[in-house]
């Protein structure tokens, strides 16, 4: 079983009935979604799922896994999601996949924000992963030279092709910051966010509750907060 499928599988045993479950985005979160489906069908497990994405939307009502807005429930009682890395203090990157805006909503208003992942997202400092920044398009260049001032090494990223840019499900662009160490993730992630025209940075500090690392042998790592 890959690895990431056994973190899933791990995290999934969290859920109970009647909970609602916010649901990430990208490819190792998917796994989880599945997993959830599974029990529904073979258990007869009832929850109300709260996804985080256009992408996460379609396979969760594929699957069968009624839905939610983020408006109505007053708390989301378990987030199941992936991450691009993690460090040693449960300190993330995430918005490899652009989803990071609605992430971290769904992660704000979480009881518990379960991250799962193999051991490669695991690091000692976070930057090696481009840091997603989400902005405003309008005067998005503005945005940009604010930005330099703080990592000079930044790209806008672009649609598959690289013709014009990614737009995410809230109609925002992405800016990659490639910064190779984050020294202190807490005080990037306020300084980013004060700069006029950023949306939310994909620094996720002090939101991660439990960390589930899955082993290709089938064995997970819990890091609890």
């Amino acid at each position: 079983m890959e690895a990431k499928d056994v973190a899933a599988q791990e995290a999934v045993k969290l859920v109970k009935d009647g909970m609602i479950v916010g649901l990430g985005s990208g490819s190792t979160a998917a796994y989880a979604i599945k997993r959830i489906g599974e029990r529904m069908h073979q258990e007869g497990l009832k929850i109300c799922g709260v996804p985080t994405s256009s992408v996460t939307n379609q396979l969760a009502a594929e699957l069968g896994i009624p839905l939610v807005d983020i408006r109505d429930p007053s708390r989301v009682d378990l987030t199941i999601d992936g991450a691009d890395e993690v460090d040693p203090g449960l300190c993330l990157i995430k918005g490899g996949g652009g989803a990071l805006v609605r992430e971290k909503l769904v992660a704000a208003a979480s009881n518990e924000v379960v991250i799962i992942c193999d051991e490669s997202k695991m690091k000692a400092r976070l930057g090696a992963f481009p840091l997603p920044v989400s902005v405003v398009p309008f005067a998005w260049q503005s945005t940009l030279t604010r930005l330099r001032e703080v990592c000079p090494a930044i790209t806008l990223r672009q649609t598959p092709g690289g013709t014009d840019p990614y737009i995410t499900d809230d109609g925002c662009y992405i800016l990659d910051m490639h910064l190779g160490v984050i020294e202190h993730p807490s005080v990037l992630e306020q300084q980013v966010k004060s700069i006029t025209g950023v949306v939310d940075v994909g620094l996720f500090v002090g939101l991660a509750t439990r960390i589930i690392v899955g082993h290709a042998d089938g064995s997970t790592v819990h890091y609890l907060k």
